[in-house]
């Protein structure tokens, strides 16, 4: 289980410190490789890949329920392998990210922009690598 808290934990932190950076610094785009990756801020009233916009309440009552689901289930994920546990914290921390911004400003801070793809930021790579990591653990074994 301290697998799953520090992954929680580390993605939370690394998600919201660099959200408050956006929000004091970033105040243009600023390019990082030319036509590949830029910093871009974006308000994001909704979901990933532009579901649910203006969804703020059903978004935030779906992070709750992650929350309880992990609750409820927290022996399992005790008793899972290290890859179960990893993958859980990650989708945790970053869905808890998420619903910080949703909580304090009614949408979410994007910033990472690659051009081809939706503008996204940390607490959406820790959810997609903890959906990833879980997946995994499930092919591999029973969690």
């Amino acid at each position: 289980m301290q697998r799953f808290w520090l992954a929680a934990l580390l993605s939370l932190l690394a998600d919201q410190a660099s959200k408050s950076l956006v929000l004091k610094l970033l105040f243009r785009e600023i390019t990082i490789l030319p036509g590949v990756m830029a910093f871009r801020y974006v308000a994001n009233p909704g979901a990933a890949f532009g579901l649910l916009v203006n969804q703020t309440q059903l978004l935030i009552l779906l992070t709750l329920g992650l929350g309880l689901a992990i609750v409820v289930g927290h022996q399992k994920i005790r008793a899972a392998n290290a890859c179960f546990q990893w993958g859980v914290g990650l989708l945790f921390g970053g869905a808890l990210g998420n619903l910080i911004d949703r909580l304090r400003f009614g949408y979410v801070v994007d910033f990472i922009d690659f051009g081809f793809w939706p503008v996204f930021n940390l607490a959406d790579t820790a959810i997609v690598f903890g959906v990833v990591l879980v997946a995994i653990a499930v092919l591999r074994s029973n969690p």
